[in-house]
């Protein structure tokens, strides 16, 4: 298969590794269907890049004409063929990355890799910021990211496997030093690689279960996060040492992931309290794997005697306390001076036994005991400029992991909460319709009953199905707290939070299982956090209010007191960007954060703030380290939580370098931000009044704009559902969770994720980036001075910087020449032919606008890489969106389902995800 692309020096390597994966894809293709396929891709490929280069009516009639007349067997094959190719550049473009990464390294010691670690306590030093503030930097330091289910990633685990192994190959070739025999195993090696990639299925048979989801999100935790954490945290220390090598550095467990796959209940009915129990069973099961395999491997290397080293006496004692009481005599270690040996026999013993018997250890922290035990011992004998680095990356393993892995994050819709404590208060007589009460009426109602230490559940009472898996949950997660420790389980989300009462209602459920009690004497004991999620636009204005109504409450202050004076909120970026739009959405986020914390600090109540943020930019996507940066500077010191979603966890944490880079890059930034943040006390220089005035009128605009097509016009949701491949997505097999909320067809009920992703499909993108044109020109019209001033909010603040790159990139992945395709998908011709020029006009102007502020000739001039990215990959796209349009059309048209063009249209959907590297 040829490959066509754009000379770039830095980007020599990669073209040569893409060219090579086309040749082998073309070879597949004659040997698989003869040279009749490998031609016909061919001219499909030349006619779509002749299009883009210049639009000329004749080709495209004859393309329509090759597309709508192939053979069913043909379409397939060529189908597959274009979507293979993306399949081989997405994993030649991830070990490009690899290779700039290496050649950083390999160059003057002088020379450091931009948004490095070792960058960010560069930049500190030559800023002179002292050891003390880095010091209180590091100690409140905290970023958690949690991996989901969300479906959106739409290539199957053994596809990510191949290409995994793939980029393998590739960074293998680079080996300077290969010899020619080598070199041709090697591309031999990748040609059969490529080869099982043909002929292996693209789409799943099935829809994953909750268990399959669990077994995949595990699956990034056994090949790359076990080992990249702590190396992160041991990259920190490093460059510390090195920068200020006077001090003695404690540098905390700052970086930690999380899980909502098996915990996640919101509009998933499949995520029982059964799953959740099996999900947190399984997750110490694979934690525990990887101690025992790191213990095996320390207690070979660890090979010291007595007769040449003197242990501490520490250390004799705990093995004559212990090896009699834990081994067998088969099971200890024969050789008696071996002392590193014996001891390891036993914390392996005690490993394996954890869960299962008395003699397993109850604790993480019982296993770092010994563990420090035998650091200190080492201590003794070891030069003391060579620590054995190995011992102490397993003990930050276990203080990262302990016996639960990753913390599970519990979510549930308020109005399930809500429909629990109706039942709940109805049985006992407290109120007939608790549901229809006012605010005022409910919170007093709640607070009674979390002041009263008497339970409110009838033991013998009837209630219903939902009810009694309500009230189990809650039983779960305080058994949970007793079997896996309290990190297991630690905080409760509440999704669409709207009043205070929300959050209330989930402390009566968690007082009646014993997770949050007041004692007689008055004493309270609350073990949950309780965690809003704020997601409308109406909800995130709100917001503020809510957290003001709880802080002021004394019996929620009481249990914030048990949570260390801490908040977690919740923001939900996908729902607020389909409410309003991406630009208003990001602006009211953007604002609920600084009115919350400052609403928070006059408590003295400190925040953790969770961006539900989805790998598409509709969903508040983009580079982890573009995320943190676009935030409110002064919220970074509260700590971070971000979600990764989707096709967001191959494309970082997949491979390990990447893995690495991806981590790398989000500590360096919020290192840097949190410490200049705390060197200025006064913030106000992070944001001029005059941007957010202006910001403000921009958001208005935008959201007249946004709101003026998406709700106002009547014909806009049948366009939707007409032009878009939303119905067919809905066959594609990559989530347990259903499109809607229960089932519903209104546009309120559907997902947003389905909402991106079947706009990304048609290349219109619209979530991404719709009505922010208007907003802008409106403002930069009013006079020059304004134009100048959104120039300078560019190029001084990150969060509008962030806003402007994102846009581009949007208007750059959207091809509104394609997405016209789709308008003979539209059973309404007039409406769909005004909506799109309604579309295509403000394509225009946002694109107009962009430019002016960038000062850019083109988009994305800035960063050339992804700009060629997008280039090489267009042509290739063309002819699937060209053939999905056919298909759909074809599809649609029979009135009994086709499994065969369905399953066409499927791959379609497949390859243009593979091609966007972007779905939902």
């Amino acid at each position: 298969m040829t490959t066509d692309m754009k000379t770039n020096d830095s980007s020599l390597p990669l073209r040569r590794d893409v060219k090579l994966l086309g040749q082998m894809l073309g070879e597949i293709l004659v040997n698989h269907g003869g040279k009749e396929l490998f031609d016909k891709v061919e001219q499909i490929r030349i006619m779509c890049k002749s299009l883009r280069t210049q639009f000329d009516q004749e080709t495209y009639v004859k393309l329509q004409e090759e597309i709508t007349g192939l053979s069913s067997p043909m379409r397939k094959q060529i189908i597959r063929a274009f979507s293979m190719y993306f399949h081989l550049i997405n994993a030649a473009e991830q070990n490009h990355r690899i290779r700039r990464r290496r050649q950083y390294q390999l160059q003057d010691e002088s020379i450091v890799q931009p948004t490095s670690i070792e960058s960010a306590i560069l930049s500190l030093k030559e800023n002179r910021i002292n050891e003390d503030m880095i010091q209180d930097v590091l100690n409140t330091l905290s970023l958690e990211l949690v991996i989901t289910a969300h479906p959106t990633e739409a290539t199957k685990r053994s596809i990510l496997e191949i290409q995994s192994r793939i980029a393998v190959i590739l960074k293998n070739l680079d080996h300077p030093l290969l010899t020619n025999r080598e070199r041709k195993k090697l591309e031999e090696s990748l040609f059969n690689e490529v080869t099982i990639l043909w002929q292996t299925d693209e789409l799943r048979h099935h829809k994953p279960s909750v268990m399959d989801e669990v077994r995949n999100g595990l699956y990034y935790f056994d090949q790359t996060l076990f080992e990249v954490l702590p190396e992160i945290h041991r990259e920190l220390e490093a460059c510390l040492e090195k920068y200020y090598p006077q001090t003695a550095w404690e540098v905390p467990n700052f970086l930690r992931f999380g899980s909502w796959i098996g915990g996640d209940r919101d509009g998933n009915p499949n995520v029982t309290h059964d799953v959740t129990w099996e999900t947190l069973y399984r997750q110490r099961k694979l934690v525990l794997k990887k101690y025992k395999e790191v213990l095996v491997d320390l207690m070979k290397r660890y090979s010291h005697s007595t007769t040449r080293v003197e242990v501490s006496e520490e250390l004799l004692q705990l093995l004559e306390e212990e090896e009699d009481r834990y081994l067998s005599d088969e099971k200890k270690w024969p050789v008696e001076t071996e002392v590193y040996r014996r001891i390891f026999a036993i914390i392996i013993e005690r490993v394996i036994q954890v869960g299962k018997s008395d003699i397993g250890y109850k604790s993480a922290d019982e296993l770092l005991e010994d563990l420090y035990v035998i650091h200190r011992s080492l201590k003794k004998h070891h030069p003391a400029q060579h620590e054995l680095k190995t011992i102490q990356r397993l003990i930050r393993q276990v203080q990262l992991f302990g016996f639960h892995l990753a913390t599970l994050d519990i979510r549930n819709h308020s109005g399930e909460h809500e429909a629990a404590i109706t039942e709940i208060l109805r049985k006992v007589g407290i109120s007939d319709n608790y549901a229809e009460l006012a605010e005022e009426e409910k919170m007093n109602i709640l607070q009674n009953i979390l002041m009263d230490p008497r339970p409110l559940l009838l033991l013998h009472e009837d209630y219903s199905e939902e009810t009694q898996e309500m009230i189990k949950v809650f039983q779960m997660i305080k058994k949970a707290h007793e079997e896996f420790g309290k990190r297991s389980i630690s905080v409760y989300l509440v999704s669409m939070t709207k009043s205070p009462s929300d959050l209330l209602e989930v402390l009566v459920l968690a007082k009646e299982a014993g997770i949050y009690r007041l004692h007689v004497d008055g004493t309270l004991e609350s073990h949950l956090n309780i965690a809003p999620l704020l997601e409308t636009i109406d909800d995130l204005t709100a917001g503020p209010k809510i957290m003001k109504t709880l802080f002021e409450m004394p019996l929620y202050r009481k249990h914030l007191m048990q949570m260390g004076d801490q908040q977690e909120i919740m923001l939900g970026y996908s729902d607020g960007s389909k409410d309003g739009g991406t630009l208003t959405a990001n602006w009211k986020l953007y604002k609920a954060q600084v009115e919350i914390h400052e609403m928070a600090k006059s408590y003295q109540i400190g925040l953790k703030f969770f961006h539900g943020r989805g790998g598409s930019l509709g969903r508040g996507g983009g580079p982890l380290n573009k995320s943190l940066l676009s935030q409110p500077a002064e919220t970074v010191g509260d700590g971070v939580k971000i979600t990764e979603q989707g096709e967001v966890l191959s494309a970082r944490y997949l491979l390990e370098d990447i893995a690495y880079r991806s981590l790398e890059q989000a500590t360096s930034t919020l290192l840097e931000t949190a410490a200049y943040v705390s060197k200025e006390a006064d913030q106000g220089h992070l944001r001029d009044d005059s941007w957010v005035k202006a910001i403000e009128k921009i958001s208005e605009e935008a959201y007249k704009k946004y709101q003026s097509l998406v709700f106002d016009d009547p014909d806009f949701l049948s366009y939707f559902h007409d032009a878009t491949p939303l119905k067919e997505i809905g066959e594609l097999n990559i989530g347990s969770r259903p499109m809607s909320r229960k089932n519903k067809g209104r546009f309120e009920d559907l997902r947003a994720i389905p909402w991106v992703f079947a706009w990304t499909q048609c290349r219109q993108l619209l979530p991404a980036w719709y009505a922010a044109g208007t907003g802008l020109t409106a403002f930069a019209d009013i006079d020059e001075e304004n134009l100048l001033l959104l120039q300078n909010m560019y190029e001084k603040w990150p969060f509008f910087q962030s806003t402007i790159d994102n846009l581009q990139m949007a208007l750059m992945k959207a091809d509104i020449t394609t997405a016209k395709e789709y308008l003979t998908l539209v059973e309404d011709q007039m409406a769909a032919k005004r909506i799109f020029a309604n579309i295509l006009e403000e394509y225009e102007r946002t694109k107009a606008i962009l430019l002016k502020i960038t000062g850019d000739k083109e988009l994305l001039d800035h960063t050339p890489n992804i700009q060629d990215s997008v280039h090489r990959r267009n042509p290739y796209v063309d002819p699937l969106n060209f053939l999905q349009v056919e298909l759909i059309k074809e599809l649609r048209l029979k009135d009994e389902p086709n499994e065969e063009l369905l399953t066409q249209v499927l791959l379609t959907i497949s390859g243009i995800s593979a091609g966007l590297r972007n779905t939902g």
